[in-house]
């Protein structure tokens, strides 16, 4: 939303936009069944196929992002998808366009395969052509089933860019990884809640695997342990590193499982999800307890002030670049500056 370009070539959301954005659309893209027999339709309808039909979300994408393509983006990104039928992770990268220039796709496809939560959303399928006019297929599902926190794979990315010699990071090795800055914003988790248990677990067929108390444990557990995997890597490396101020992972894991539920957008539930983000700000910036996989404060620092500083260290950073990369600072005026990874 953010690096997408409108008719101005400007962003086509600001970041302040997106709260309104999610509470106006969230009710439409996850109708609501409020009728006396929702839980039963709602179980039916998962054993049929999708929750969601993602009708409204497939229009309101093409409609908003038009005929813009990954290469038309204002900033380097990074988007993980999964493909099942290569059974592979699909990343969408600026980076590699050079190399693979088939992978640029329109953005809206790609925001529709990378949200296609499995159980909730249909997978997407499109196609796009390589120089020489052969197709190419994906059959696309939520990049989070392969990387649910995807920092590690914009650090990948990073670094194969300086593999590659770009001369805007001149003269970073590969393996600086003191240089780097990185910045994971979580979606929250009720992984504090504890609410599954080994005895219960036990008794669980496939059925309950993918359905139990509105939520998916199947999905949970393996989003959950994708995510909390390359916190526990990120934050080693950088603790190793004594390099743990350029590390700032903001997350709360003390939802409750309404709030962590995808798919409840009642208005109540919208609004709670609102506040948390607002009081998560206010809060300490904390670090997982590489021991117990819980997040712990570390210090008074808050969020916010984290994310202040932070900001002006990056636009120092892509003030210095852009007056001494090789590339002038006229041919910088229509480059990407901003990194993946910060």
């Amino acid at each position: 939303m953010i690096t997408a370009p409108n008719e101005k070539n400007r962003p086509l959301f600001a970041a302040k936009d997106i709260k309104d954005f999610y509470l106006g659309h969230c009710p439409k893209i996850f109708p609501q069944d409020t009728s006396p027999f929702a839980a039963a339709a709602s179980l039916m309808k998962t054993m049929a196929g999708p929750k969601y039909d993602g009708k409204y979300l497939h229009k309101l994408l093409r409609e908003k992002l038009g005929d813009a393509r990954l290469s038309q983006t204002l900033t380097n990104v990074v988007i993980p998808t999964f493909d099942i039928k290569q059974l592979q992770p699909k990343i969408f990268s600026t980076y590699e366009l050079k190399i693979n220039p088939w992978k640029d796709a329109l953005l809206s496809d790609i925001c529709i395969g990378t949200s296609a939560a499995p159980t909730y959303l249909p997978a997407h399928y499109f196609k796009t052509e390589d120089s020489n006019g052969v197709a190419k297929e994906f059959h696309l599902i939520d990049g989070a089933v392969a990387a649910n926190d995807p920092a590690l794979v914009a650090v990948s990315e990073m670094t194969k860019e300086i593999v590659r010699r770009a001369p805007k990071y001149f003269p970073i090795k590969p393996t600086d990884y003191s240089k780097f800055v990185v910045i994971s914003l979580g979606t929250g988790s009720a992984k504090s809640e504890g609410k599954y248990h080994a005895n219960l677990a036990a008794k669980r067929g496939v059925l309950g695997s993918l359905t139990s108390e509105h939520s998916t444990p199947l999905v949970d557990i393996f989003m959950q342990a994708s995510s909390d995997m390359v916190d526990f890597h990120i934050a080693g490396f950088f603790q190793a590193l004594h390099s743990e101020d350029s590390y700032l992972r903001i997350q709360d894991d003390t939802l409750s499982q309404q709030m962590s539920t995808v798919g409840i957008a009642t208005k109540e539930n919208l609004e709670n999800i609102v506040k948390v983000g607002q009081e998560l700000l206010k809060k300490p910036v904390s670090r997982v307890n590489l021991e117990n996989g819980q997040f712990e404060p570390a210090g008074t620092v808050t969020n916010e002030d984290a994310l202040i500083r932070l900001a002006q260290v990056l636009s120092k950073e892509k003030r210095l670049r852009d007056m001494t990369s090789p590339l002038g600072k006229h041919q910088l005026a229509g480059h990407r500056t901003t990194d993946p990874s910060s």
